[in-house]
């Protein structure tokens, strides 16, 4: 019984591929590829480039932003006098508490003379224009954190379905080519499916690290803006306290 299964598997062994293997190696399926998979494929490739570009810069902007954040509080509340922490500003410009606190004491220099003399009324308006400039600081410098950050979502969210329009245009190639042959064997549907998975593939590749970068993008962003939001109650806080008695 064990020799008939033997001898059925060689004879079996044939008829799989009678006149050899069919080659399906992803450098060449790309490089005999129909013009609009290539295309497909290039495009690809460029959202992925320009991905990992974004995410490096991005790394290494926001680490830099976060550690000098952390230099620039140590500094605000070791220091006792404003003018000197406007001038640490200058050595933090990554840091987007330093330009919250430039933007607010820069308003409070032109309120300062004035303050004195002034009716209640007076000074309430000198703290709102501190108040406004503190937020408009914050929202610039959330604007900054998150420029180029939205090409990692839309790559995320399009690549997918970019590489699907390949996988269907492969699918369909396969398809004509099993039409004009008028045969359905192994040799002529396995390129064109191939050919549509990498398209496929290449697509994944190119959105899945978008989407995990932006995710952790966004969380570190949200972090600084937080950061910022206390640190500008805390500037207020400390500006009624001395300066609008």
């Amino acid at each position: 019984m064990e020799h008939v299964i033997f001898a059925n598997l060689i004879d079996f062994q044939p008829a799989v591929a009678p006149h050899g293997v069919v080659e399906l190696d992803p450098f060449s399926l790309i490089w005999n590829a129909s013009f609009v998979v290539k295309m497909v494929i290039l495009l690809l490739v460029l959202f992925s480039l320009a991905c990992w570009y974004i995410i490096t810069y991005k790394l290494i902007y926001l680490q830099s932003a976060q550690s000098e954040s952390e230099k620039f509080l140590e500094t605000f509340w070791q220091s006792k006098r404003l003018d000197a922490i406007y001038q640490t500003c200058e050595q933090l410009r990554l840091s987007p508490l330093s330009q919250v606190f430039k933007a607010g004491y820069i308003e409070l220099t032109k309120l300062k003379g004035a303050a004195e003399g002034e009716s209640m009324s007076a000074q309430l308006g000198g703290i709102e224009n501190v108040e406004r400039a503190l937020r408009k600081a914050s929202a610039g410098e959330v604007t900054k954190l998150e420029k180029m950050v939205q090409f990692l979502a839309t790559t995320g969210s399009t690549a997918p379905f970019v590489g699907l329009f390949g996988t269907v245009w492969g699918i369909m190639n396969s398809f004509i080519g099993i039409g004009s042959q008028r045969q359905a064997s192994l040799a002529v549907v396995a390129p064109g499916i191939a050919e549509a998975l990498i398209a496929t593939a290449i697509g994944l590749v190119a959105a899945i690290p978008a989407v995990i970068a932006y995710n952790f993008f966004l969380r570190r962003i949200r972090v600084l803006s937080t950061e910022m939001d206390a640190f500008s109650n805390d500037f207020l806080n400390i500006v009624k306290r001395h300066f609008f008695k």
